[in-house]
């Protein structure tokens, strides 16, 4: 049942996965660090200044070295999506092992792994090249290895190597430690438990401190002169960071976030968090529902909640749903005089069918959307305007999504094609920038308005001046596109403005 059930799951987000939704610029700057690696440039396109453990993209880097020339027909992100099919394979595989070594029968594995693949959620954030989708699989293998029902040494000890792949793969996984470690003390013989325990925090110790280890061997460890370090880039992902405020505030943009993500699908996650409390009771359901119930809480707190936080939520949720399901099914008794291996299947029945129902209409119309709606055309269109009508000798500030595709056609690294986070001069991420282009927004020649770069001037209105100033001081080139979703390429105007580069003529 398993390979049938994740080939259709493929096949859903397969379709379609280079359209729909339009691309991010997390996903620009996640393909544009792997493409950094991949040619030699380092561990991302500009200075390393550990915003994130590296690992992620060194393994998006890894799949599209092995791919090699089969996706060389499409742009950077679109072949990063494509690539993002692998980890979405291995979460199925994964959830559907995790489930049994939970105790669920084969049917309920097997609804978790449809909850989980075919949500119109699922759909819209595993396609995205984000280091959450990367980090998924590590952290259900961990889980998995943890519920070993042989309760062996070795597994508890490649539970811990798991885990710490999956935390330096997506640093927020290490939230869910203390369920990890709950499913370890169930799981593990009481005589041999100490050991256990031992061989699982002795390697995700030692392969957690590699990170700052590499920090420390690189004199990056702690904030100095003239140099990133470590615990400033932990500093900022802590303190540093715009607030998005609390979902339960209304006006509140991550209120605005959890409004989207039940736009897509209003049902996965209201099923799996109203399900907690009752799968709580569950034993064997307590290490998966700790660890649901821990990214529900943190999401709710006043701070800043990432868009792709979802992806964590929507396996646990569906394995919760799922486990619950299983375990009503199994408390089901037959009526006196009646076969009772007719009853169980009757209820199973029922329960699916009643889901199914209420599933069908909102998922049908965002499946449709997943595979039939493109909306990455207009940017397509630019990128083809930029390669074949712009001097590669210009300056452009685009978003990350931009970055790979220009550079491949000749565009010059870094500071010709300029990620605009990077003209962020308040913030200082990147001193290189300001140094190597002191006239800030005057030293361009051209910006790509996006939807990305637009609603990120909107989000954060307190910042990105360079960039403000820039838009404001330049006139529409090209637009390609309508509405939210258009993209317009703009000549930067006025005196003293432009890389010295001869203007483009006019088409």
């Amino acid at each position: 049942m398993l390979l049938p059930l994740v080939a259709v799951v493929t096949a859903v987000h397969a379709t379609g996965i280079a359209r729909w939704p339009g691309f991010s610029d997390d996903e620009g700057t996640y393909v544009a660090q792997a493409w950094a690696v991949l040619h030699g440039q380092g561990l991302t396109h500009y200075t390393y200044w550990y915003d994130h453990p590296p690992l992620g993209w060194l393994q998006l880097a890894g799949l599209r070295g092995l791919a090699g020339p089969v996706l060389d027909d499409l742009s950077a992100v679109a072949a990063g999506r494509v690539l993002m099919l692998v980890p979405l394979v291995a979460s199925c595989t994964l959830l559907w092992l995790w489930a049994r070594r939970l105790g669920l029968r084969v049917p309920a594995a097997a609804l978790a792994v449809a909850l989980f693949g075919l949500s119109p959620l699922s759909v819209a954030f595993l396609r995205g090249v984000y280091l959450d989708t990367l980090a998924l699989p590590w952290m259900l293998g961990a889980f998995v290895l943890a519920a070993t029902p042989k309760r062996r040494l070795w597994s508890y000890a490649g539970s811990g190597a798991c885990f710490g792949v999956a935390v330096l793969t997506k640093e927020t996984m290490l939230l869910l430690l203390p369920a990890l470690l709950l499913q370890v003390w169930q799981t593990c013989d009481r005589r041999t438990r100490a050991f256990c325990v031992t061989a699982f925090g002795s390697v995700l110790s030692a392969v957690g401190l590699a990170y700052p280890l590499y920090a420390a061997l690189k004199g990056e460890l702690l904030p100095g002169r003239d140099h990133v370090s470590l615990l400033a880039g932990v500093v900022f992902q802590l303190s540093g960071r715009a607030a998005t405020g609390s979902p339960l505030d209304p006006s509140s943009a991550s209120a605005a976030l959890v409004d989207s993500w039940l736009a897509i699908d209003p049902w996965l996650l209201a099923v799996g968090v109203l399900s907690v409390p009752t799968a709580l009771l569950v034993r064997r359901l307590r290490p998966v529902t700790l660890a649901l119930l821990v990214l529900v809480v943190v999401g709710l707190r006043p701070g800043y909640l990432p868009q792709p936080y979802v992806v964590a939520l929507l396996c646990l949720c569906a394995l919760v749903a799922a486990g619950l399901a299983d375990t009503a099914v199994g408390a089901v008794r037959s009526a006196p005089g009646q076969p009772r291996r007719l009853v169980r299947p009757v209820v199973a029945l029922l329960v699916v069918g009643g889901l199914g129902a209420a599933l069908a209409p909102d998922w049908a119309s965002g499946l449709r959307t997943a595979t039939t709606v493109d909306a990455n055309e207009a940017g397509r269109q630019a990128t083809a305007f930029l390669a074949e009508r712009v001097d590669p000798r210009a300056r452009v500030l685009v978003d990350d999504s931009y970055y790979a595709d220009l550079v491949e056609v000749g565009f010059q690294p870094q500071f010709g094609v300029v990620w605009f986070y990077k003209l962020d001069q308040e913030a200082g991420l990147d001193p290189s920038v300001a140094e190597r282009l002191p006239g800030g927004w005057r030293e361009f020649d051209y910006i790509v308005s996006s939807p990305v770069l637009r609603s990120a001037l909107e989000q954060q209105p307190d910042s990105l001046e360079e960039v403000r100033r820039a838009l404001s001081s330049s006139t529409p080139l090209q637009i390609f596109g309508t509405g939210d979703g258009r993209v317009e390429i703009r000549r930067i105007v006025g005196e003293g403005t432009g890389s010295g580069v001869p203007n483009l003529a006019a088409p």
